[in-house]
């Protein structure tokens, strides 16, 4: 009997893990309410300080703080379904590359951070910033949104299968997750405020921050890449 392939064995697990989410909806429903919950909360802190804020100048970072913590709740239940049906056992046994497994699972949670973004971040700019004026270079903020998103959830994933046999994993999930993912969230958040305000120093608070985020990227996701198997395996 042939092995299946390596790009057959990543999008068997990748349509696994999208057919299980899209049957019972529980990650993409609780990020979605989670992060309108968020943008509530952000309603009744900013409510009486509206005429005094620069929303715009404040808008990249009120908007990754969203993300952050909407994408911590995703990634903690990335491997809910396998740990509490015994799956991941099973999966191990399986004579497959383990870093396969990293990218399946990786790929699936940035599918999925981003469905909830395409909802969170129209419903932030409707509620907080349609009195501002809008700047050419808003349609920018797709750019680090996506170098973002990518980043967090190669890093989340990683993380997210070293804290899953440790009791309190959502805390130490998040213990662990902010502080290695803060060069990240520095240079997108300057990325996107720059692209919110359409900044006169375009090239050095827009381009060098994503240049340096997708530099980020790609040195983090080789090293859980690499390190995977050793992780999951132990």
């Amino acid at each position: 009997m042939n092995t299946p392939s390596t790009f057959k064995q990543y999008t068997t697990l990748l349509r696994k893990d999208l057919r299980q989410e899209f049957r019972t909806r529980e990650m993409l429903t609780s990020m979605g309410i989670y992060a309108l919950l968020v943008i509530i909360v952000y309603g009744a802190a900013l409510a009486l300080q509206a005429r005094v804020i620069d929303i715009a100048n404040m808008g990249g970072g009120l908007l990754w703080v969203l993300i952050v913590f909407t994408s911590l709740l995703g990634l903690g239940r990335s491997f809910a379904h396998e740990k509490e049906q015994g799956c991941l056992e099973g999966i191990l046994l399986v004579p497959l590359d383990r870093s396969v497994i990293y990218l399946a699972k990786a790929t699936a949670n940035v599918l999925f951070m981003l469905a909830v973004e395409v909802i969170a971040v129209p419903l932030f700019y409707f509620f907080f910033m349609t009195g501002e004026p809008v700047a050419e270079t808003l349609p920018f903020i797709v750019a680090p949104l996506l170098v973002g998103t990518i980043g967090m959830a190669g890093i989340g994933t990683m993380l997210s299968t070293i804290t899953l046999n440790t009791r309190s994993k959502d805390v130490l999930l998040a213990v662990l997750f902010i502080p290695i993912i803060y060069p990240l969230l520095y240079a997108c958040v300057t990325a996107t405020t720059a692209a919110i305000t359409g900044t006169e120093f375009w090239t050095d608070f827009f381009v060098m921050p994503l240049v340096l985020a997708g530099g980020y990227d790609i040195v983090m996701l080789l090293v859980c890449w690499v390190l995977y198997d050793f992780v999951v395996s132990a």
